[in-house]
């Protein structure tokens, strides 16, 4: 494999992992007006980052090596 392609792949890994946890840390978005409290939060596309994230990474560090 290509060390570009392998590089782009563990930064790209990288980079959807933090954001796929970071989705999970964030609870939810509220919007408040007067009494009224609006709350809304979505967890399913944090998981399919987080996992896009780990085939990314793992395709990039092992994908790499020659036998």
């Amino acid at each position: 494999m290509n060390k570009t392609i392998k590089l782009i792949l563990v930064i790209a890994g990288i980079v959807l992992l933090g954001y796929g946890i970071y989705t999970l840390a964030v609870p939810e978005t509220v919007l408040s007006i007067g009494s009224l409290d609006i709350k809304a939060k979505d967890d399913n596309n944090a998981y399919i980052t987080i996992g896009l994230g780990l085939i990314a990474l793992l395709i990039g560090v092992i994908g790499g090596r020659k036998s």
